[in-house]
């Protein structure tokens, strides 16, 4: 068979929707968790930034935990132990996980903020709620931008591990199910080109916009 044959029976209508299904249930999946962690992750890092009392410990203790437990075994935990359906349990498993990372890094712009600028806020009776929330964190959000949108970049391509944990049917699940129907090897690999090209494509779009972002975020 010729290449041009091989990939004309790949390349048919109901294939591709098949692979866009995945790729849609990927950057769904992606896309609520990175909103989730990036809230969640804010309100820890605030936290732990704080110098003493038992929210710190509380934001620190769960930062170190999550962050030294793979995220696959995280997946195991929340879809076995918790009984949560596919989808779900794939949202809630990248929060835990991501949200422990994006503390770390969002900790890391707020210690980057100049102090002489919140004492300047508080000559000018700013409360400190205020000095974090309309000094501090905008400055650390976009200090640390680029390092957000690499996580994002890391969530999309670690679904890839949903398939193989708990049969979700993501982008790398539904390209493995369609590996299924050719026998020829010249044809599995044209497909995992395919679905390479696809996350290739999504990823690096992400980056450069980040990079845009963070030139022109005034």
């Amino acid at each position: 068979m010729s290449f041009s044959e091989q990939m004309s029976q790949l390349l048919t209508g109901n294939n591709l929707r098949f692979l866009f299904d995945g790729l849609k249930l990927t950057l769904y999946i992606s896309f609520i968790s990175i909103v989730l962690s990036t809230i969640f992750g804010t309100i820890l890092a605030v936290l732990r930034n704080q110098k003493k009392g038992p929210l710190k410990f509380l934001a620190s203790l769960y930062i170190e935990i999550v962050r030294n437990i793979p995220n696959l075994l995280w997946i195991y935990v929340i879809f076995l132990i918790f009984k949560i359906k596919s989808t779900p349990a794939g949202i809630v498993s990248f929060t835990v996980f991501t949200t422990a990372a994006l503390a770390e890094i969002i900790r890391g712009g707020l210690n980057g903020v100049d102090k002489g600028q919140k004492e300047a806020a508080r000559s000018q009776g700013f409360s400190n709620f205020q000095i974090i929330l309309y000094i501090v964190l905008p400055q650390a959000i976009r200090n640390v931008l680029p390092a957000i949108v690499s996580q994002f970049v890391t969530v999309i391509k670690d679904t890839s591990f949903l398939y193989s944990v708990i049969a979700l049917q993501e982008l790398f699940g539904k390209s493995y199910i369609l590996m299924g129907r050719y026998a020829q090897t010249e044809q599995v690999f044209m497909i995992y080109g395919l679905v390479a090209l696809m996350y290739f494509v999504i990823n690096f779009s992400i980056s450069q916009f980040s990079r845009w972002l963070s030139r022109n975020w005034v």
